[in-house]
């Protein structure tokens, strides 16, 4: 059977923090308007946790609606793949998602390599968020100011000090067509008011270190803090902006690391061209 271009059905995920506006990129949320929508997968291929439940989208077009992409991978190979690598367990390399942030998110940290390094249970998570809207005034959180130490960010969250908390960290205003890479031990929070498209690598191991008074989800402040680098993100290099405009497309390259790369076509409507990539591309794709 010859491949194709292969969709994705979403799998959504209730979060506390989560609203309803991923239903404004044509998706169909499940429940009313009282059910707060989150996160969106819209490409996953995560194995779980021991005994857990493994996450994976399935396709939603063609012969091979219903098919995992793992089972895609594993059928048909390098014809699927080209020359990029699955993950050692055979897994796609990325997960792709919607988040709508109605209001903070936790404040967290995701493993460094140093301490992925020594826990067999803790993945790598480097990210990226591309701004898909943002509310006027809207900002995330990246990384800590210069002279934050353990010592400073420990005492904020015992007190439980919202203002502390946020005078140590670098809050950032963002609006759409923004995109911020995120490596992994980078202490980050995406701001109320903010629907993102994320790109990241395919782990769910997250460190909350704050949670904005909320009580009722569990904290895991001695992870974080092993896991943190201080001091504002050394990140300049991943995001250098570049673009290639054509007479019916324009590309801009606005991330590109080693996990990933990143960039934002704009092509005119009906046009048609090859696409220039050996392995696979992942396109969310939007009109304006």
């Amino acid at each position: 059977m010859k491949l194709y271009p292969l969709k994705f059905a979403p799998v959504y995920r209730p979060k506390v923090w989560g609203g309803r506006k991923i239903a404004s990129l044509d998706h169909d949320l499940p429940g009313d308007d009282t059910e707060n929508i989150g996160e969106s997968w819209e490409i996953a291929d995560l194995d779980g946790d021991p005994g857990g439940k493994a996450q994976r989208t399935v396709i939603a077009n063609g012969p091979l609606t219903g098919r995992s992409l793992n089972a895609v991978i594993t059928e048909f190979g390098a014809d699927l793949m080209g020359r990029l690598d699955p993950t050692p367990t055979g897994n796609f390399p990325l997960l792709v998602k919607y988040l709508d942030a109605r209001q903070n998110l936790s404040v967290q940290v995701h493993p460094s390599p140093a301490y992925a390094a020594e826990h067999d249970d803790a993945h790598l998570k480097s990210e990226a968020w591309y701004i898909v809207d943002a509310e006027p005034d809207a900002v995330i959180y990246k990384g800590l100011q210069p002279g934050a130490t353990e010592a400073k960010v420990r005492d904020a969250i015992e007190r439980n000090d919202e203002q502390a908390v946020c005078e140590l960290m670098i809050a950032v205003p963002v609006k759409a067509g923004d995109c911020h890479y995120l490596p992994s031990g980078t202490c980050h929070a995406l701001g109320g008011g903010i629907l993102v498209a994320e790109v990241q690598t395919p782990s769910d191991t997250t460190f909350r270190l704050y949670d904005w008074g909320r009580t009722d989800r569990t904290l895991h402040i001695e992870q974080a803090l092993a896991c943190m680098t201080y001091g504002p993100p050394d990140v300049a290099k991943f995001e250098k902006r570049s673009h290639v405009a054509g007479m019916f497309t324009t590309v801009t390259s606005l991330v590109k690391c080693e996990h990933f790369q990143i960039e934002k076509v704009r092509m005119m409507e009906s046009f048609e061209q090859e696409i220039p990539y050996d392995q696979p591309a992942v396109w969310m794709a939007c009109t304006s």
